[in-house]
């Protein structure tokens, strides 16, 4: 026998039957990636056919200054955008994906959403279709269509990171419900559609944080929609004010006590616009509120959340503390003009 006879090993039959099956496992699993790849590629593809012919360029008129995307979403040349493209700009212009330069006009703005309704001087135009943003779930696939950098018609991918966000608009206020996602955007993709696998726009993207990689935030499918049925019906986004200056106060420790109140958070008006809602309900300035329609108010930003929400027509119980005592003002419901 030969000398390096005791460096041989026998082979089992299991170890025989291991060997074969994992090479006769390894091409299947091959394939089964191969259609998983497939079937993204295919759902990415039927998006951007479907929503990328609608996508639009919005910038300036005169050529000077940055730009952005939009989208159309109704064929007598209705689009959508963010209100920081267009802002300050008296003409637009508009480009398609065919290459198409079109006239647009501003037809109103909602800085608070960061969201504009625009008119393409153009008819029989591919449309869009806004969908439920309601139902989206963290992890879902998102696909952002635009113009970033002036490069039209870009596509990027990526998941629903989060959802329920919060973040400043220009006035102040707060954007409710913010998508976060993972699709890379970058400047010129403002104002440019967050679609789902169904082709459906569940966003418009808004905005990127500098300095970040992965971190995009698009103004929810439900908020568009309902800021584009008021800027076309009245020209503007109809919100109820109280017509109060305030600011965020702490409570003491026995004025909760004394109160019965769960939070020691709340908020003390500082000035009233005169003959405002407010004003002419007996709200006074000191007056701290506590609480409005039983809905415990914390910050100035709750008030902006419950006045957004609350029907029109429905008066508002304000709980508030004034010269020690706990009174209750009434506002009627909100008129426009």
């Amino acid at each position: 026998m030969s000398e390096n006879s005791d460096r041989l090993h026998p082979v089992s039959n299991d170890d025989q039957f291991e060997s074969l099956s994992s090479g006769q496992n390894a091409p299947e699993e091959k394939s089964r990636d191969a259609d998983l790849l497939d079937a993204y590629s295919r759902a990415v593809i039927d998006v951007v056919q479907t929503v990328s012919p609608a996508v639009i360029s919005v910038s300036g008129k005169t050529g000077r200054g940055g730009g952005g995307s939009g989208f159309l979403i109704s064929k007598d040349g209705y689009a959508i955008t963010n209100n920081h493209v267009v802002e300050g700009r008296s003409e637009l212009l508009v480009r398609t994906t065919d290459g198409d330069r079109v006239d647009a006009s501003l037809v109103g703005a909602d800085p608070a959403n960061d969201i504009a309704v625009i008119r393409v001087s153009a008819s029989e135009l591919p449309i869009s279709e806004v969908g439920d943003s309601d139902g989206l779930q963290v992890g879902q696939l998102v696909v952002a269509i635009g113009s970033p950098l002036g490069l039209q018609s870009t596509v990027s991918t990526g998941v629903v990171s989060a959802l329920g966000r919060s973040m400043r608009g220009e006035d102040g206020r707060l954007i409710e419900n913010v998508i976060q996602h993972s699709a890379p955007i970058n400047p010129g993709n403002s104002g440019g559609p967050l679609v789902d696998s169904r082709g459906l726009v569940v966003g418009v993207n808004t905005a990127i944080i500098a300095m970040s990689q992965g971190l995009g935030f698009a103004v929810p499918g439900s908020t568009v929609r309902s800021v584009f049925e008021e800027i076309v019906q009245y020209g503007k986004v109809r919100r109820r004010q109280l017509g109060i200056m305030a600011n965020n106060v702490r409570l003491t420790r026995d004025e909760m006590i004394e109160f019965d109140l769960l939070s020691g958070n709340s908020v003390e008006v500082i000035e009233l616009e005169s003959g405002g809602v407010a004003d002419s309900s007996g709200i006074r300035p000191g007056d701290v509120i506590v609480a409005i329609n039983g809905r415990i108010i914390t910050s100035v930003d709750d008030i902006h959340r419950l006045l957004s929400t609350m029907p029109h027509e429905m008066p508002l119980a304000v709980a508030v503390i004034r010269s020690g005592q706990l009174k209750e003002v009434v506002v009627p419901p909100a008129t426009f003009s």
